[in-house]
């Protein structure tokens, strides 16, 4: 395919290069590079323009072109039919006093065609098509068939109006222009031209004069911002091709000597043919790749690009011969090949993997036409491994001749007798033997990657200023030494949504074009440095500058391809793998042997993924749940939405940016009410108060956070029918509690000092809890010291909590377990359980160094019943980086950590725990995770090759029961592996640590369907956004601007729930033996947690 393709996305047609086709490399060396601040070169022209805009993308509109024309003759008077030219012996021209008093004929007479002087000057604009007529334009039946038709034309300094210099922000098909977003006037002066200050008044004139016709930015008119940018166009050197033909000639004449030592070949010429065959096979495929992602490969000549791959591709594939030739003959040529290729698949995989290593590191310190090429290469290696694992180990098993690998074996074993009396050479002699007569690999083994290393230091060379070192020492600089590579300047941030920025329109232009500027400016040069303005950009009033199409991912091409050429390539890609499967079936008909494959059976997705989309443009930052399935989302583009999970709904909070009192943003923290109707937003100096049953806003009310956000949000129920109230605690140590119903609140006081964390959580151990317990609040200052806060009547009392001979310290989280009436200290090395009421430490558990505020929990209760089954601690490593999870269970099986009865006056001294057994595991690489009640781990991380995967589980006790499930579900549904692309992140989950559960994941999108509209406005994302729970069996997790839900099993939302997630749950039956009965209740949550429109 990536053949077939190859002629359709490359012209080598100069005026067909912005038509929506890639250009070919060239015999040139180009580049168009900014230039530092400090850089001391003085710029041979000055660069001005202007940019016209109508609606989005409809500025070849007819009234867009006369307001162009009119704006033209303005700045740079009359220039209908313009013609500079002037006879050679004209008079000399006085010079104006002023840019007003410059007269056409004074104008002309500066113009660069007339001689090239420090007051030289000359354009090119999109309107020369119709020679700066007015009438013209009004008389063309067809704009695009007259731009088209003239994209070759040139200016009267032989500089062709391409497409790339006079319009910004194109739309091509079948290789036509059909929109552009942008008419571009270019204005290239010298120095001292007086046309050239003619341009800048006139343009601060009409932002006065024309407000009323043009939106003008900047409003005044004024271009200060500039940049220094370098154009070359270097033709290769006498040297350049010299060496380049020295290092192609030395890579064949090395093949030609290889292939002459091996004589169990039926035809050496069809062997080197296959290998050249294979590398243009891998060269042509990348380039294919580089045109559809839109990679410019025109900045290094052609003659350049296969040498790279040349050299890598030989050391490859000499290998897989040797290891041909030296395997046994008397065994069938299909199991020598598969044993040679075993041999070395390992060998060729890591030095594919060293060399992309090298160039991705290459492509980071080297200039952009450098970088390019690395990428170019390293895609043709990744396909010329694929070539060589199809294309050449198929023509191997044909050109390996079997009978007369009998004779070379004798030979080899003669020789190798005859080589013992040659074991008093030194063993420097005998290394330069083996190099000398090619029985030694490692004269290959380096040179692929020195070539590389070699001609990219070669190319960045090119590109450095002449006579200067600074390429060299930028790349072998040390970190903290190293000069920054000079990045344009931001252009101003302009609210029409342009098609391109200016930045990328000047990085777009094509090189021919920067040719005939330096014929022009300085014809004895191969480059030019120009200072270039920032555009002023003109948009006619009234215009819609809103996108209603989405803009081509891919190259033009390709969609015309698609459209067009499609069936022709399905028959073609029949036909030939047709004939490849009959010739491969006769060639090698004696050959074949019967293999049965194993039948793996159909499992079912322990893991279900549901995705909330189409809710926000940029990415979610914050989130919310309620008990009840309701889940809020803030994003980056101040967009808050309610998304009702079991119906499949959503709304959109209200917000009014210009009124204040409807503006939460930015938001803070947030919380749900455990009845889902409140729904409060804190900001800096306001919460907000949003009915979700009226969907409007009920009240604002002012706050003092005092420069911080809070620690804790939630809303406190004190009755079954009362309206909640809503309470705040500040990282100053103070709380405050607000009504809802009426506008009073109430400060209190918690802690002197400043506060580090604060969770709120049902008092289940209140003397005055029925259905309904009271919440408390516990908190740890910065100095560690501990606070349990509870509700007295109307007051809020806070009591600082004394540890006895325990020194407080390194406190830095606090885990409640409401339904054993204790809580969790968590610190740098240990976790202690302490009773609630008599601030009894019960137990200690010691654990790996933990990074703060990660401790996480599963409490286990028998059913029924306030008996803890079993304590699941996670955290993760602050050495490592895994997640630790450590499990306590009682020595006998039936037995209880520890009992409580709520109804029971006790005493903390006589609860504590009996005899533990601890289990451990760990989870390399663990991403975002959350300890759900159910009793599971889950979380999302970025998916590793399998290649590459680091050992994710590790328990002694448990290594049998762990499985991975990435590949097997999608065999299970039905899409093979090798077809698809996988995607970036995948969730996990570690099901019921207790048990003898495994670790399962899940990719987070259909792999079989990468297509699909619902993925198609997904952001590309770096890192994984919030998580949350949600639920008592998922979670919900943004990543960029859609938000998963993320389930075990079946998830059912409990209304009766405490809202806060603490309570301990019961034991789950082991999910990973039921995969059957899971896959079905996957699926029904999948039905549930559906995409929402």
């Amino acid at each position: 395919m990536f053949l077939y393709l190859f002629p359709f996305l490359y012209t080598t047609d100069a005026t067909n290069v912005t038509s929506g086709v890639s250009n070919l490399p060239h015999h040139v060396w180009t580049d168009a590079q900014p230039l530092g601040e400090t850089s001391a070169v003085e710029p041979d022209v000055i660069m001005r323009s202007i940019w016209v805009h109508g609606s989005y993308m409809k500025a070849l509109e007819r009234d867009v072109l006369l307001g162009a024309l009119e704006l033209q003759d303005e700045l740079l008077g009359p220039t209908t039919s313009f013609n500079p030219r002037q006879p050679a012996n004209r008079p000399e021209i006085s010079e104006a006093k002023g840019a007003d008093d410059l007269t056409p004929h004074q104008r002309d007479a500066y113009h660069i065609v007339n001689g090239l002087t420090n007051q030289s000057w000359f354009f090119h604009s999109p309107l020369q098509y119709w020679a700066g007529s007015a009438d013209n334009i009004r008389a063309d039946q067809d704009i695009f068939e007259t731009v088209n038709a003239k994209k070759t034309q040139s200016t009267s300094v032989n500089v062709t109006l391409r497409h790339s210099i006079v319009f910004s922000g194109k739309r091509f098909e079948e290789r036509r222009l059909v929109a552009a977003d942008a008419l571009v006037i270019t204005l290239i002066h010298l120095r001292d031209s007086p046309v050239g200050r003619r341009w800048v008044k006139r343009a601060e004139e009409l932002a006065r004069e024309r407000s009323d016709t043009w939106k003008i930015i900047p409003s005044d008119g004024r271009s200060t911002s500039n940049q220094l940018y370098e154009f070359q166009f270097r033709p290769l050197s006498l040297s350049d091709v010299a060496l380049l033909t020295i290092a192609y000639s030395i890579s064949l004449f090395y093949l030609l000597l290889h292939l002459t030592k091996l004589r169990a070949l039926k035809s050496r010429l069809g062997l080197m043919i296959s290998i050249l065959v294979q590398i243009t096979a891998s060269i042509v495929s990348s380039f294919t790749v580089c045109a559809i992602f839109k990679i410019d490969l025109s900045r290094v000549p052609s003659y350049a690009y296969p040498l790279v791959v040349l050299a890598i591709s030989l050391e490859n594939s000499l290998r897989l011969i040797n290891a041909v030739i030296m395997t046994s003959s008397t065994i069938s040529n299909s199991d020598r090949i598969g044993e040679a290729f075993g041999e070395t698949a390992h060998i060729a995989i890591a030095n594919r993997v060293q060399n992309l290593l090298i160039l991705w590191g290459l492509s980071r310190i080297t200039l952009p036409g450098v970088a390019a090429f690395c990428t170019f290469v390293a895609i043709a290696t990744v396909f010329d491994f694929i070539y060589l694992s199809t294309f050449l180990l198929s023509v191997l098993s044909v050109d390996v001749r079997q009978k007369e690998l009998v004779e070379l074996e004798k030979a080899f074993l003669s020789r190798t007798k005859s080589s013992e009396k040659d074991r008093n050479k030194s063993p420097w002699m005998e290394m330069v033997g083996q190099l000398r007569v090619g029985e030694t690999a490692v004269s290959t083994r380096i040179a692929g990657t020195i070539v590389v290393i070699c001609f990219v230091l070669t190319a960045q060379s090119h590109y450095a200023t002449k006579g200067s070192r600074q390429w060299l020492n930028q790349i072998f600089s040390s970190p903290w030494t190293r000069t920054v590579r000079s990045v344009p300047k931001p252009s101003l941030l302009i609210d029409i949504n342009q098609a391109r920025s200016p930045t990328s329109w000047l990085r777009l232009q094509d090189h021919q074009t920067a040719r005939e500027v330096i014929n022009v400016v300085k014809p004895w040069a191969h480059s030019y440095v120009a200072r270039v303005y920032d555009p002023i950009i003109f948009v006619l009033k009234g215009s819609d500058r809103v996108p209603r199409t989405r803009e081509p991912m891919f190259l033009p091409a390709m969609y015309d391809f698609i459209h067009h050429e499609i069936p022709n390539f399905v028959v073609l890609l029949m036909l030939v793998v047709a004939a490849i499967l009959l010739g491969t079936k006769y060639l090698l008909r004696d050959e074949y042997e019967d293999s049965g494959g194993s039948e793996h059976p159909d499992d079912g997705p322990l893991i279900s993924v549901g995705s909330l989309s189409k809710g926000h443009k940029l990415d979610v930052v914050m989130m919310a749940a309620s008990p009840g399935g309701q889940l809020v989302s803030v994003g980056l583009d101040r967009a808050i939405q309610v998304w009702d999970v079991p119906i499949g709904s959503r709304h959109r909070v209200a917000s009014d940016h210009e009124c204040p009192l409807e503006n939460p943003f930015p938001v803070l923290s947030m919380a749900i009410d455990h009845g889902s109707k409140w729904l409060a937003l804190v900001s800096w100096q306001r919460v907000f108060l949003w009915n979700l049953e009226e969907q409007q806003w009920t009240g604002t009310r002012d706050i003092d956070l005092g420069g911080h956000k809070p620690e804790a949000v939630f809303f406190c129920h004190k009755g079954p029918d009362a309206t909640p109230t809503l309470v705040l605690v500040r990282r100053n140590g103070m709380g405050l509690e607000m009504e809802l119903e009426v506008d009073e609140s109430r400060d209190f006081s918690i802690c002197k000092t400043p506060l580090v964390w604060a969770i709120p959580f049902p008092d289940k151990s209140h003397p005055l809890h029925n259905h309904h317990p009271p919440i408390a609040i516990l908190t740890a200052s910065r100095k560690s010291c501990v606070h349990l806060v509870r509700q007295q009547e109307n007051e809020w009392l806070s009591t600082e909590i004394n540890f006895g001979e325990r020194e407080a310290k390194d406190v830095h989280c606090l885990l409640p377990i409401p339904a054993l009436s204790a809580y969790l200290i968590g610190r740098s090395r240990s976790v202690d359980l302490v009773d609630l009421e008599s601030s009894t430490i019960l137990h200690t558990f010691p654990t790996e160094a933990m990074q703060p505020r990660t401790l996480k929990h599963i409490p286990l209760m028998r059913a029924h019943q306030s008996n803890l089954t079993s304590l699941t601690l996670s955290y993760v490593s602050s050495e490592t980086g895994d997640l630790v999870v450590q499990t306590y269970l009682p020595e006998k099986e039936d037995d209880n950590l520890m009992s409580y009865c709520p109804s029971e006056r006790r005493s903390g001294g006589h609860r504590r725990l009996g005899e533990l057994a601890e289990r451990k595991r760990r989870i390399a690489n663990p991403g975002v995770w959350e300890a759900l009640p159910s009793g599971n781990i889950l979380g999302v991380r970025r998916k590793q090759t399998p290649a590459a995967r680091p050992r994710s589980v590790s328990n002694t006790s448990l290594a049998n029961g762990l499985r991975w499930r990435g590949v097997g579900s999608q065999q299970a549904n039905g899409h093979p592996p090798e077809a698809t692309q996988l995607p970036k992140w995948e969730s996990w989950v570690v099901n019921h640590p207790e048990s003898s559960g495994g670790f399962e994941t899940q990719l987070l999108d259909d792999p079989g369907s990468p297509d699909d509209p619902k993925n198609k406005n997904h952001l590309m994302i770096s890192e994984i956004g919030p998580m949350i729970k949600f639920g008592t069996m998922s979670v919900a997790v943004a990543l960029g601007n859609v938000v998963k839900v993320i389930s075990v099993g079946h998830e059912h939302f409990d209304l009766m729930s405490d809202g806060f997630g603490l309570g301990g749950a019961e034991p789950k039956p082991n999910l990973a033996s039921r995969r059957k009965k899971v896959g079905l209740r996957a699926s029904t949550a999948n039905a549930v947690l559906r995409p929402l429109a």
